[in-house]
């Protein structure tokens, strides 16, 4: 068992619980606080998250593979529980009016609970990231030094209505050696409390503290607002959802935020494209899991395309609306049904079964229309011209730019990142969908002997073929 943490602040025991655990239904009960009381409870829990940082920095890769495993075994081993509570939750959005996209990603299901098991297995199987040495070099004046991956620190993540978020963030932290404070929105309330108490109870188990998983639930959108403002509690703050709530952040936090952004993702077929792949790409792109934000919204046709009406028609015949332009209108006439599209089309992240379609003649126009609507997500061409591709990949300047398929790959566990926190659109530190190395900064190590500066060593240690630049050694 881990030994006691002591909050630095005071602790509303009977709103948060022992310990930092959330109490039996976070959504539903809570006290009234002052504004003194709320940004104390919620500092307290930044403050033992800090605790639990400094000792999660030390652990060593088996000690956080461990930790990981156990969590896996207690999700399998509580899968019915954790069933029971989303059910819940499912329930009251349903009668709350919820759209279908947000109760898909609502939705827990047997397999998905699965596949957040496997994603902790391949987090388990990655190197650590810790410790990793990004350069180094000894320095004519023989200090040597090493540019090394350190943790974050104190991670917290505002999301909504996903709670599979909860687990892989909770997971990406862990293995990273951060500690993490989760704001999952009332939405997922049931399962969120659920999922908190497996990870802190398995963590608890392999000797690591329960408090690097913590949670501000019980304090509502209040919390998450001081959350925002714990400047030097928290190290970093990563939303991930909607646009409004992505905004909200960004507009209101002072801690560091990394931005995630939405995805008004492109697709475009040029007249090279095989008819075949296409449909079949198109098909996974929109249909496969349409509430999530690598799905394609847009779809851009060459004009001398001979594709669009065995792709329209597989589309129309999956359930898909096509939100098309005049010109794409009239190729296809009456032969499948569409609706007009107007500006706000262009705009929209559908996360439904909708797509617009636009007719352009050219590259150049398909790359002008995606810089002026694009997001920066993710952007797609089917070609089978090298030269096409080649200039799509130069031009399109997204977190995530695919030749020849689906853009479902845009994804951390697809591509081999083990799960993610969620997908950068912007272009500092981090940028496409975020792993381990995401939650890690760095910190120079210098060794030397005595050197004080101004002061240079005769006799410079060379690696072969570096002559007349002693400063190469690479460590």
């Amino acid at each position: 068992m881990t030994e006691a943490l002591t909050p630095d602040a005071p602790v509303i025991s009977d709103v948060t619980g022992t310990a930092g655990h959330a109490p039996e239904n976070p959504a539903a009960g809570r006290l009234p606080l002052s504004t003194e009381e709320l940004e104390a409870a919620v500092h307290a829990i930044a403050d033992r998250s800090r605790k639990a940082a400094r000792r999660l920095g030390q652990a060593n890769r088996a000690w956080k593979d461990r930790a990981l495993r156990a969590i896996g075994a207690a999700l399998l081993e509580n899968r019915k529980q954790v069933l029971e509570a989303n059910a819940k939750d499912v329930a009251a959005g349903r009668s709350n009016g919820t759209s279908a996209a947000l109760l898909d990603r609502l939705t827990l299901t047997p397999e998905r609970i699965d596949g957040l098991v496997s994603a902790l297995e391949n987090l388990a199987g990655l190197p650590d990231p810790v410790g990793n040495v990004v350069r180094g070099q000894t320095l004519p004046n023989g200090l040597r030094l090493r540019q090394v991956n350190v943790p974050m620190g104190v991670v917290a993540a505002i999301y909504e209505a996903r709670p599979n978020v909860t687990v892989d963030i909770a997971g990406l932290a862990l293995k990273s050696g951060n500690a993490v404070i989760l704001r999952g929105g009332s939405a997922a309330a049931n399962t969120n409390e659920a999922l908190v108490r497996i990870l802190r109870d398995a963590l608890d188990s392999v000797g690591l503290p329960a408090d690097a998983v913590q949670t501000v639930d019980q304090y509502g959108r209040e919390g998450a607002n001081v959350l925002m403002r714990a400047r030097g509690r928290v190290d970093v703050l990563i939303p991930r959802g909607g646009r409004d709530l992505i905004q909200t952040v960004v507009n209101n936090s002072s801690v560091p935020v990394i931005e995630t952004g939405e995805g008004n993702v492109h697709i475009f077929i040029d007249e090279s494209a095989n008819e075949e792949m296409a449909v079949e790409i198109l098909l996974n792109a929109k249909t496969q899991r349409p509430s999530v934000c690598n799905t394609v919204e847009t779809l851009l046709v060459h004009s001398g395309s001979t594709t669009l009406p065995a792709v329209a028609a597989a589309l129309r015949k999956a359930g898909v609306t096509l939100h098309v332009d005049d010109r794409i209108a009239a190729a296809l006439g009456n032969s499948v049904d569409t609706v007009p599209a107007d500006d706000d089309d262009w705009a929209t992240e559908y996360m439904d079964l909708d797509l617009a379609v636009a007719m352009v003649d050219s590259l150049d126009d398909a790359v002008k229309h995606i810089r002026k609507w694009t997001t920066g997500h993710t952007e797609a061409i089917l070609t089978n011209n090298l030269a096409n591709a080649e200039r799509f990949i130069a031009e399109i300047d997204s977190a995530a730019v695919i030749v020849n398929a689906s853009t479902r790959f845009t994804d951390g566990g697809e591509l081999g990142l083990g799960a993610e926190v969620g997908i950068s659109t912007q272009k500092l530190h981090a940028r496409g969908p975020m792993g381990l190395s995401e939650l890690t900064t760095t910190k120079w190590i210098v060794q030397g002997e005595g050197q004080v500066r101004g002061q240079q060593r005769g006799n410079i240690e060379q690696k072969p073929g570096t002559a007349g630049n002693p400063a190469v050694e690479i460590l």
